[in-house]
């Protein structure tokens, strides 16, 4: 949760916040475990399936779920 922490202050700081105030912000909850998953697994290409690219991809490999190709 501290990664998560750090990247809603840099996304409210840039004044590109990726949720209303009043909400969770999940985007950063996401995206700060796929960085921590990619830490401990170097070398692995990790891909976050998701409808929401715009605000994920700031932070990590975000492709809509149907464009993955594997």
């Amino acid at each position: 949760m501290q990664q998560a922490a750090q990247l809603w202050a840099i996304s409210r700081f840039q004044g590109m916040p990726t949720a209303n105030p009043q909400n969770i912000d999940v985007d950063v909850i996401i995206a700060a475990q796929c960085q921590l998953m990619q830490i401990e697994n170097p070398g692995q290409n990790l891909v976050v399936a998701t409808a929401n690219v715009k605000h994920l991809s700031r932070f990590i490999n975000a492709q809509k779920w149907y464009e993955i190709k594997y």
